[in-house]
């Protein structure tokens, strides 16, 4: 997801939206969707109706539709196009998260990795009001950050698959932190996508990604009207919780 404005518009989110299932495969995403739905179910409020901001390829949501009924908003159409073959049964709207208004409320709001991409406080705490709005007192709002600048450390990975036909998309990842006295980071990618018929191709791009300190997600969080907590200590076997949580639950 690419929130609108002067934001680079990245490759990954246009063009080669429709490698993403090969670049990260959907079945990585189960044992953190299994801890999520456990987090969900905390809320004051029985959960069913999810707003997913930020769905991408539609992953996260995947493993959680069926039980909870998702509606998935991304700014990116050719994201969309792909989280809809994934997920036919679910809602899908194009918008920003910063500025989406649906006029209707929901359960529970998630936010998943696609808020790496608001880079600035004023963002971060546009997407948190968002988040509010959509959000039925005793509900919450989940979010998931890769990174925090608490703990952020350099580094790199990588991951891939290949597809029945032959198809391979594959990435390596190498993040920096070039300022540390601001909010966000670089995360170099190198792209890899073979076609069924043998031709590669080859994409490097840098993506510039939120990187925010606990204790500006809890002042925002508690300012938009939230009861604020960083973590969860909920139990779910099977389950992997993210490196990074923060919950905001609505006062009924």
């Amino acid at each position: 997801m690419v929130a609108a404005g002067a934001e680079p518009e990245y490759r990954l989110y246009q063009d080669l939206a429709g490698w993403w299932p090969l670049i990260s495969p959907p079945g990585e995403y189960a044992a953190e969707a299994a801890y999520l739905a456990a987090v969900l179910g905390t809320a004051d409020i029985p959960v069913r109706e999810v707003l997913d901001l930020g769905c991408g390829g539609g992953h996260v949501a995947s493993h959680l539709s069926g039980p909870l009924d998702l509606t998935l908003v991304d700014r990116s159409a050719a994201m969309l196009a792909t989280s809809r073959r994934l997920n036919p049964g679910c809602a899908h709207h194009q918008g920003d998260m910063r500025t989406l208004r649906l006029g209707r409320m929901f359960d529970a709001v998630l936010v998943h990795d696609a808020i790496d991409y608001v880079t600035t406080e004023a963002g971060l705490r546009q997407v948190i009001d968002t988040a509010f709005v959509h959000c039925r007192p005793g509900g919450m709002a989940v979010f998931v950050p890769d990174y925090t600048a608490d703990t952020f450390q350099p580094g790199s990975g990588g991951g891939g698959s290949t597809a029945p036909d032959g198809r391979q998309g594959s990435f390596r990842e190498w993040r920096s932190d070039p300022d540390p006295s601001d909010d966000w980071i670089e995360v170099r990618y190198e792209f890899v996508l073979r076609a069924a018929g043998g031709g590669t191709e080859v994409v490097r791009e840098t993506h510039r990604l939120g990187a925010f300190r606990q204790a500006s997600w809890l002042r925002l969080l508690a300012g938009a009207g939230f009861a604020a907590a960083a973590g969860s200590s909920v139990r779910a076997p099977g389950g992997q919780r993210p490196a990074h949580l923060f919950t905001g639950r609505r006062p009924g």
